[in-house]
């Protein structure tokens, strides 16, 4: 496999159908054409997303749009009547409102916050005090939140008027959520082309013109992107037959795993799954005639009626070093759009800015938790890529897209593996901001978070998942509550903002166990450890231990379905748990109030518009844990001077009648200037030290390293010497243990 280049008559065409994020490129297209890039393969890839939202929300777009409304003549509500009366200005409007968010008109976000310049309509009913949401000085912010609403409204018009189907990352979810037949999707299919589709079908007519290619592949992360995948299919199939059609992404890992309904072959000649390089590679030198069909690998094809699934297991997958690195090319980088609809921290984050997406290592180091797909591939099968190349890969992308923002899109980030990035990043001297999803392990210690912090990153998300450590342990999530606590602790005071993906619904969770996990929650950002979070219901999956073994948990399916088409989500009952989704909109309503640092001393029973129990847990819980002392300053730990040399200089001291000498020494950092005292000779040894210890050297040296070498000067009590105040204090200079 492999070992040769590939003579292409024509390029590869890979797509992402809408919609996903609005504000950067998915990478499943990227990391292809990157892999395809290093066999010499020819591709081009296109955002059909970004690229309808585009034409759609523009002048002329506008123009096309009210015109189709009004030649309709039928009766809408009150709102969309509201929104159609005032056409002239979301036509006058909506060319300035894209390039704001854009990034190309930032003055206007004064205009945009008088709330004098949009049209506004039922979304803006959602929108608060804003002062107290974003703070007086958050002007960018506050506009984008309002130009967000403002296309919020045009989304409501489409919809009610033209395609109930239509959402900007949502586009005919409920379509692909979850069906278990093809029945629905495919009479939809059957229908004629909604004003959406026409648009895309547009597009998608001229790439097939200018690319020619001869094969597609169409990437389909979530369910939004499937009824948009399928149209796509089905005109290419239609217009192009010479062109073979292929699906893959995330969508089709999760949930077409048993799909066996011949007519989803209508619209694609194969579907693929799992890590797409190999079974690319193979499908291409299939449709070039180069391989049969049995050289195939994990993929699903029609033969002779039926739906059959090749996996030539003689073809091994690429290991992560081998696949290339993610090529952003063909994309319009600078049209994609920052959109804040909910006033989240980290939700910002996902939809604002451009974010290069990366990965350090395919799959989850952890692999245990029970509500997790953790029998899928791209979860179970855990391979971390070399620091080097990880940030040799960050240096390219740099290059090539002018972005230095790095979202690394793990299940969950290893401590050692980020640690080890971290130092590359800071050797080479690369300005860079990232964030990544992680557990909430003890070893990210203090000194840690200090370095990641000292490396670029502005955030990290992590499962905190049900705040109870009985449902922690049945999770088999392996940390405590406590643990988080202290975790939470050290990213913050690093300066590294912290989410909490929140769980209720688990199985059963009683109501006492939600109300004390909402008090948990509280207690976390009442302490100020926490800055974001969001709570999900719980879903139970077809891939995860739970789905797999439900009795074992103590829940049962609702009832047994059989798979035509999708599987993923299962409907279940809990007799043993609390009634979950009661629970949803004071949970909701009280974590938002938390995030703004408001209603900390309201009774929990005041968000709930039903009887709760009282909470169970101690008031001073998680102050508690974080103020217990951790000890770090292990034989293994390795040491790393950030900082600057200080100036040295000795003086005599004296009391009652006694004199000796003590060497000051005098650091200077970005932020401050302190001083700590030493006995001269240990202050030398210190001095003479620590430009062994930069962060510049080749070798980075041990605690233990460090102590033969004060020994070896003679010097006395290492341990007294390194766990004392003075020296204590230097992680303020840029002494750290990791």
């Amino acid at each position: 496999m492999g070992d040769k280049l590939i003579d292409l008559k024509s390029p590869v065409l890979l797509i992402t159908p809408p919609f996903t994020q609005l504000n950067t490129p998915y990478p499943a297209t990227a990391y292809l054409k990157g892999f395809l890039n290093t066999k010499k393969i020819s591709s081009y890839q296109v955002d059909l997303g970004i690229e309808v939202t585009i034409a759609l929300f523009s002048k002329r777009g506008l123009v096309k749009l009210f015109g189709a409304i009004e030649n309709k003549q039928l009766t809408y509500s009150a709102n969309i009547e509201r929104i159609v009366s005032l056409k002239e200005n979301y036509i006058n409007t909506v060319d300035e409102v894209m390039l704001f968010l854009q990034g190309k008109r930032n003055t206007l976000a004064h205009l945009i916050c008088g709330r004098t310049f949009l049209p506004e309509a039922g979304r803006f009913k959602q929108v608060e005090d804003l002062d107290w949401a974003f703070g007086t000085m958050g002007k960018q912010d506050m506009a984008k939140h309002l130009a967000t609403m403002y296309l919020e409204d045009l989304s409501d018009l489409i919809k009610e008027t033209i395609d109930p189907h239509f959402g900007f990352s949502r586009y005919a979810e409920s379509l692909g959520r979850s069906a278990n037949t093809f029945d629905e999707l495919y009479a939809a299919l059957q229908q004629p082309l909604t004003y959406i589709d026409e648009i895309l079908i547009d597009l998608l007519q001229k790439k097939m013109i200018a690319v020619q290619p001869s094969l597609v592949a169409l990437s389909v992360p979530f369910p939004g992107n499937l009824y948009a995948s399928l149209r796509c299919g089905k005109w290419i199939r239609q217009h192009f037959p010479e062109v073979k059609v292929a699906m893959g992404g995330g969508f089709a890992n999760t949930e077409l795993r048993s799909v066996n309904d011949p007519r989803v072959f209508e619209f694609y000649d194969f579907i693929v799954l799992d890590d797409g390089e190999a079974p690319l590679e193979m499908l291409i030198q299939y449709v070039n005639q180069q391989q049969n069909i049995d050289a195939l690998k994990r993929t699903f094809v029609v033969m002779n009626g039926v739906v059959t699934y090749i996996n030539n297991t003689s073809c091994a997958d690429y290991k992560q070093g081998q696949v290339g690195t993610p090529d952003y090319s063909d994309f319009l980088l600078d049209q994609y759009i920052s959109a804040i609809e909910v006033i989240n921290p980290m939700h910002s984050l996902w939809s604002d800015g451009r974010w290069n997406k990366l990965t350090m290592a395919h799959g989850c180091y952890w692999g245990k938790c029970t509500f997790c797909d953790v029998t899928l591939d791209y979860i179970k099968h855990y391979e971390p890529i070399a620091a080097s190349l990880i940030v040799d890969r960050m240096e390219e992308m740099i290059a090539q897209t002018g972005q230095n923002g790095f979202h690394f899109v793990d299940e969950a980030a290893p401590p050692s593996l980020m640690k080890s990035v971290a130092i590359e990043i800071v050797k080479r001297r690369l300005v860079v901001s990232w964030w990544t999803n992680v557990r909430f392990e003890k070893s990210f210690t203090k000194d840690l978070c200090l370095l990641l912090k000292a490396s670029g990153c502005i955030a990290v998300s992590g499962g905190l998942e049900v705040a109870s450590d009985r449902l922690l342990q049945l999770i088999q999530k392996g940390i405590t509550v406590a643990q988080v606590a202290k975790v939470c602790k050290h990213f913050t005071e690093s300066g590294i903002m912290v989410h909490a993906y929140l769980m209720y619904g688990f199985p059963t969770q009683t109501a006492q166990e939600t109300i004390d996990s909402l008090e948990m929650v509280r207690q976390l950002f009442q302490a100020g450890i926490l800055q974001s979070a969001f709570w999900h219901l719980f879903t139970m999956t077809a891939h995860s231990p739970i789905g797999l073994d439900p009795e074992k948990y103590a829940v049962k399916k609702q009832k047994e379905v059989v798979i035509h088409f999708a599987n993923n989500d299962v409907e279940h009952i809990d007799p043993l748990g609390a009634d979950h989704e009661s629970f949803s909109y004071g949970l909701k309503k009280a974590l938002l109030n938390y995030m703004h640092g408001t209603c900390f001393d309201f009774a929990l029973h005041q968000w709930f518009d039903f009887k709760v129990p009282k909470t169970t847990i101690d008031p001073d819980y998680i102050r508690n844990a974080v103020e217990e002392v951790s000890i770090n300053s292990i034989a293994t730990a390795k040491v790393i001077w950030m900082g600057n040399q200080p100036k040295s200089n000795i003086v005599e001291k004296s009391k009652k009648g006694s004199k000796w000498e003590v060497m000051l020494l005098s650091f200077t950092t970005a932020q401050q200037d302190f001083t700590i005292s030493l006995d001269p000779i240990k202050g030398e040894w210190l001095v003479q030290m620590l430009p062994k210890l930069h962060y510049t050297n080749p070798q980075i040296l041990s605690v233990q390293v460090v102590k033969e070498d004060y020994e070896a000067a003679g010097l006395e009590d290492f341990e007294l010497f390194w766990d004392n105040k003075p020296i204590n204090t230097l992680y303020k200079a840029g002494l750290l243990m990791v």
